[in-house]
This record gives C-alpha cells, sequence and structure tokens, in this order.
C-alpha cells in the first residue's frame, strides 16, 4: 500500500487508543450520548443493519472479514447468522472492548477479534467482506487499493463505506476543524461516488468484480454511503 495509507494507518491507530477509545466505548452501547452523537449512534445502527441485509441471511459455513471491527457489533451479528467472523481492528483497545462484549452463545457461529491490518494476508480467504466506516479517513485512490487486497482474497462479496461529498458533510467538516487537533480524529477524506466508481471500474485489480448496491445514510451528524462489490 502506499505511503499515505501506512500514515493514515497510524494516525488512526494512535488516536483510538490513546484518545477516543472510553467516547467510542460509550457511542457503541446503551450508555446516555449527547444529542449530536445520539444521531451518528443512529446512522451507525442503520448502517450496520443496511450491510448485513445486504449478506447471505444465512451465514453457516461461511467465513467473513470484519474489516475495522471497532466494539464488534456486527461482528456478532454476523455470528448470530452462523459465520466464522474474524474482526479485525488497528486499535488493540477497541478489539479487547469488543472480546468483553462477546456474548457466550452464538448458536453455531463463532468470532474471533484480533488486534492488526485488514491487509494482513496471514488472515486467510473469505467468501465475504464488510468495511463499515474503516475507509472513511483515506483517500480515494487508497481507498480502491483496500478493496482490491480484500477482494483478491475473496470469493463472494465485498461490502464497504467511504464517505459521499455533499455540502452537508463539508460543512460538518468545517466545524469540526475548529475543535483541538488533539482531540479529533483524522480527517474524513469526502469522495464523490462518480470519482469512486471510476477508479474502481478502471483498477485491473478489480476487473472480475463490478459495483452492485448502493445506499446513502444520513442521520443528523453521521452521513456515510454504503457500496458493494460482487464478482462479475
Amino acid at each position: 500500500m502506499s505511503a499515505t495509507y501506512s500514515e493514515r494507518r497510524g494516525q488512526l491507530e494512535t488516536y483510538f487508543d490513546r484518545t477516543a477509545h472510553e467516547a467510542w466505548k460509550r457511542l457503541t452501547s446503551d450508555a446516555p450520548v449527547s444529542g449530536i452523537r445520539a444521531t451518528v449512534r443512529a446512522g451507525r445502527d442503520d448502517m450496520r443493519r443496511t450491510l448485513l441485509s445486504w449478506l447471505p441471511a444465512d451465514l453457516s459455513g461461511r467465513r467473513v472479514l470484519d474489516a475495522g471491527c471497532g466494539t464488534g457489533a456486527l461482528a456478532v451479528e454476523a455470528a448470530r447468522r452462523g459465520a466464522r467472523v474474524l474482526g479485525i481492528d488497528i486499535s488493540a483497545n477497541l478489539v479487547g472492548i469488543a472480546r468483553e462484549r462477546t456474548p457466550s452463545d452464538l448458536g453455531g457461529g463463532a468470532v474471533e477479534f484480533r488486534p492488526g491490518d485488514m491487509l494482513d494476508p496471514a488472515a486467510g480467504l473469505f467468501d465475504h467482506v464488510v468495511a463499515m466506516d474503516s475507509l472513511i479517513h483515506y483517500p480515494d485512490r487508497d481507498i480502491v487499493g483496500v478493496l482490491a487486497g480484500l477482494a483478491a482474497r475473496t470469493a463472494g462479496s465485498v461490502v464497504f463505506t467511504f464517505a459521499p461529498r455533499t455540502p452537508a458533510l463539508a460543512a460538518m467538516h468545517f466545524v469540526g476543524r475548529a475543535f483541538p487537533r488533539g482531540d479529533r480524529a483524522p480527517a474524513i477524506e469526502p469522495v464523490t461516488e462518480a470519482r469512486l466508481r471510476a477508479l474502481i471500474e478502471g483498477d485491473p485489480r478489480l476487473s472480475q468484480w463490478r459495483i452492485g448496491r448502493t445506499l446513502r445514510i444520513s442521520r443528523g451528524f453521521y452521513i456515510s454511503q454504503a457500496m458493494e462489490l460482487v464478482r462479475s
């Protein structure tokens, strides 16, 4: 991967392990949060349901990668549908929370949480990959590079999200720059859907893949767009 990918990955690891893991732990729980964070929580809940609905209803025997698993909610739901899930996140602290929250009874499924890079080839092969809001901090060409790396080890589908370039999102980023740098995450990198489509369709590493469903979810301060890649 590119130098920008490595640099941004390091920034995110530092941010989530040193600054944001307690706030993220609260956001992804049932604890009361501010009105702004409540809209982010609701939007993330909607997005998680959307991405899971794009996977087969019965995941028995399927191996699923939750790339950027955070505190593990999506991975647990996939496991409850029968999948063998590997959840990987660059933040060891978030992985620790995910392990603590893993229920003892997952039916016929199983889940393992591991700190590390979603592109680590040692993770093996998968039937499906989900990357929810784990690519939104990377430039568009790095997003496509990650997708190509994941697709090379995936048999079925890759579903992911990106930050769509919208006036509302641009305004939120402008407001966010008023906060001290140590208190905010590395910048989100908005990209237009047309630009991302062009890069995906023009990348020879993804020549055996096509873009399927796409859906934008906007709930207050949460704006994110889901996209599906399936084998041609």
